[in-house]
């Protein structure tokens, strides 16, 4: 599981939903239009699915892996 995230469109910050999913649930999910609030500028943003991604540790950790096994060193 992960939190749904998007961007900030003032200081370009990820900032979370609130939302946990997993990558391919919210792949599935109808398309939906929600707001936010953001911690960096402190305004509510308004977004659409399209705009947001799922923010999964697991997945970050093993692309890392995958990264320092292919000698990318990232």
């Amino acid at each position: 599981m992960g939190m749904l995230m998007v961007k900030c469109p003032q200081t370009g910050h990820a900032i979370p939903t609130g939302i946990r999913t997993d990558h391919e649930s919210f792949r599935r999910s109808a398309v939906f239009f929600s707001r936010s609030r953001c911690p960096f500028c402190r305004t509510d943003h308004a977004w659409f699915a399209r705009d947001a991604w799922v923010d999964e540790p697991s997945i970050r950790a093993r692309r890392r892996l995958v990264g320092l096994d292919l000698g990318t060193g990232h």
